[in-house]
């Protein structure tokens, strides 16, 4: 069937798009190699990240710098690759690596502040009983491209005031208008987009400020502000005037900065990507061709709470916004700097199946990997490690990832959402707590920031908008008095679990004519229920990870299908209904031998290369071998690889590592040669990390 076939083999369209960091002393020659390289191991795009480290000599958006875009543009071109162009050098977005701001003083981001002490300079807003509200420079900064530009360095280039119409402009000047010069005729092909990176209104390292611009008091009073009451902005109080405030603030951001560059490259063919500064900025959403979002540090992680604060609503938040705006597409900035117990290389193979399926079982459907580094020479090493890609232990073995990927960007592209459920929220308040039983109790939702509520009507009460009803909603309740407001206990579930399984989230969709339930569980310990589905045509089980397909035999019931599920730790699964003539296509689910694991003895050790090698031997009988597909599971941290009788048995990436065995083992004594490797941190970071099977 043409469905499975995709997902087997997702189109190039669906492919991971990585963080590119050119970050050492570029050349033509590793330009093209590098990307050959990415082609080869199923990566077909990159977004082209000037980073921290470049050469001293490549001066940013000179001759030089463009002369290295444009190979790697036309080598990706001839590549069938697709690049999305970075807008700045380093990050936060909006100064061009300190230009704009460098012989324009009177750029510089500002702020307003409450202070005793009015300085020459300052803009005095309000008097007020705990002191003067005044107008300053707020001395942000960003991180630069070369060494001693970093935060907290003197040489730290200053943040642009991206309030300022002016200050915008002159960055798309420096920017977006150099690259269109050099390779505009792969605009709107090769190049389908630019990247802005958090802009951040105040800049980095800037405490006891709140953001401001120039002529934004004569908007504020126009529009009713009394700015002495914003002296409750420092205080964390709430009014009339700071609601106000935050408002205004944000259709600023908007119109000036986000527009700007929206219909920048609305206007050359391309789409504006990238993610907002905070992890619930939904309302600035809008103005992104592709909703994108940032999943760095280790804020959400498989062992703390995937369902707490604001960072657990950024999946929903970019997902919902494409939802709503009619956008196939949304991303997420994901893996960067995700490493655990303080240990910059230490992200495992486990860790980054967990981010993935946390990411795709939201709606993310374009993965956006931090980072490819370029080079990890010296210093370059320790800048927002890891690499995630041709530095990493599974370089060898990507395509396994690279079609992971792509598979799940697929599955999650034009679909229609099961959502009966409409979460009201505000920009930078997405109700982390109300949505959190949501996802327990595998309920669908959609959450409709504020800007939407006037397009909103409620008929026989369900709320509509855009052709589609919310059956119920959550929020506040006097928005829309005459719409359901259940209790979440009384709301119906994608999928019955019997027991309840608060760590299983699903994802209930239609997708080219066929229900469909992404499972993923997001916990550390195996999930084993009895699931019902709404539903009374046969299904097909499909396992994500390892692309194979299978029937599914159900019990039929009044409530639906009903089947047994069991999801490992790290598990995915894909079910989705087809004909009776499909499914009398699909091969029945495989029934598994669990053979005893033999006692593997440390055969070399290569700290170089960070491998364990192990051999056992391992007795069958024929009998055995006729009964079912041998399964072995095996123990063993981070990656490894299994051969038996000198063929390959498969690798696996986090444990417990299970290799089916069928068609390699002989009847008789079969030798087992088992490769661990061990976390890069054993190399680059802080403290070795145990690997091996002497634990």
């Amino acid at each position: 069937m043409k469905f499975l076939a995709q997902l087997q083999n997702p189109p190039r369209e669906f492919t991971a798009i990585p963080f590119w960091f050119l970050n050492g002393d570029l050349t033509d020659a590793e330009l093209r190699r590098q990307l050959a390289d990415f082609a080869a191991h199923g990566i077909y795009g990159v977004v082209l990240h000037p980073r921290m480290g470049l050469s001293s000599d490549i001066t940013y958006l000179g001759e030089r710098y463009f002369a290295h875009i444009r190979t790697a543009v036309q080598t990706a071109a001839a590549l069938d690759m697709k690049i999305v162009l970075y807008d700045e050098g380093m990050y936060p977005s909006g100064s061009a690596c300190g230009l704009v701001v460098k012989d324009h003083p009177e750029l510089a981001s500002e702020g307003i502040t409450l202070t005793q002490t009015v300085l020459p300079g300052d803009e005095l807003l309000a008097q007020t009983e705990n002191g003067a509200l005044v107008v300053r420079k707020s001395g942000g900064t960003m991180r630069g491209l070369h060494w001693g530009e970093d935060d907290g360095e003197k040489n730290a280039p200053l943040t642009a005031d991206i309030l300022n119409p002016e200050a915008v402009h002159r960055f798309v000047q420096l920017t977006h208008e150099a690259y269109y010069r050099e390779v505009k005729e792969y605009f709107g092909s090769t190049i389908i987009g630019f990247f802005t990176d958090e802009p951040s209104i105040l800049g980095r390292n800037v405490s006891g400020m709140f953001p401001w611009t120039h002529g934004f008091a004569e908007i504020f009073r126009r529009a009713g502000g009394n700015a002495a009451n914003l002296a409750a902005l420092f205080d964390g109080r709430e009014n009339d005037d700071t609601r106000l405030y935050h408002k205004l603030l944000l259709q600023r951001e908007g119109e000036v900065y986000y527009g700007t560059l929206s219909r920048w490259c609305e206007a050359h063919g391309i789409g504006l990507m990238g993610h907002p500064h905070q992890s619930d900025d939904i309302e600035v959403e809008k103005y992104f061709a592709v909703p994108g979002q940032d999943l760095v540090l280790r804020w959400l992680a498989p062992e703390k709470d995937g369902l707490a604060g604001i960072d657990s609503t950024m999946g929903k938040c970019s997902a919902d916004a494409a939802r709503l705006m009619h956008r196939r597409r949304n991303a997420n900035e994901c893996f960067g700097a995700c490493n655990k117990d303080d240990n910059p290389w230490q992200l495992s193979g486990g860790d980054i199946k967990w981010y993935t399926d946390w990411l795709a079982v939201r709606g993310v459907n374009l993965f956006i990997p931090h980072a490819f580094y370029y080079s990890i020479r010296g210093k370059r090493k320790d800048e927002r490690p890891p690499d995630v890609g041709p530095h990493s232990i599974w370089w060898t073995h990507y395509e396994a990832w690279s079609t992971y990927w792509r598979r799940l960007s697929w599955l999650m592209t034009d679909i229609d959402l099961h959502a009966e459920v409409a979460v009201l929220c505000r920009n930078r308040d997405l109700c982390p707590d109300t949505v959190r039983p949501l996802f327990e109790r595998q309920i669908g939702f959609q959450y409709i920031p504020e800007s939407y509520f006037p397009a909103c009507t409620v008929e026989d009460g369900a709320l509509c908008l855009h052709g589609h009803r919310y059956t119920a909603v959550l929020g506040d309740k006097a928005l829309f008095p005459d719409a359901a407001h259940p209790e979440v206990s009384a709301l119906e579930s994608d999928c019955r679990c019997d027991p309840p399984q608060p760590m299983l989230r699903c994802a209930s969709f239609n997708k080219e004519g066929r229900a469909c339930w992404l499972l993923v569980n997001e916990g550390n310990t195996p999930i084993k229920t009895r699931l019902t589905l709404p539903v009374d045509a046969p299904l097909c089980r499909y396992d994500l990870w390892n692309g194979q397909p299978c029937a599914c035999p159900a019990e039929r019931t009044a409530k639906g299908a009903c089947l047994p599920l069991e999801l490992p730790a790290r598990g995915s699964l894909l079910l989705f209904t087809c004909t009776a003539r499909e499914s009398e296509a699909l091969p029945l689910p495989p029934t598994y031998l669990s053979l005893a694991a033999p006692d593997f003895a440390l055969a070399d050790e290569d700290a170089a290369h960070l491998t364990k090698t192990y051999r056992a031997t391992l007795q069958i009988t024929a009998t055995e071998l006729q009964t079912a597909t041998p399964l072995l599971t095996l123990p063993g941290q981070e990656m490894a690889e299994l051969t038996v009788n000198g063929q390959p048995a498969g690798v696996s990436f986090w444990p417990p590592h299970k290799f089916p065995l069928a068609g390699l083992l002989t009847p008789g004594e079969n030798t087992l040669t088992l490769t661990l490797t061990g976390s890069p941190a054993n190399r680059y970071g802080k403290h070795p990390v145990p690997y091996g099977l002497e634990r």
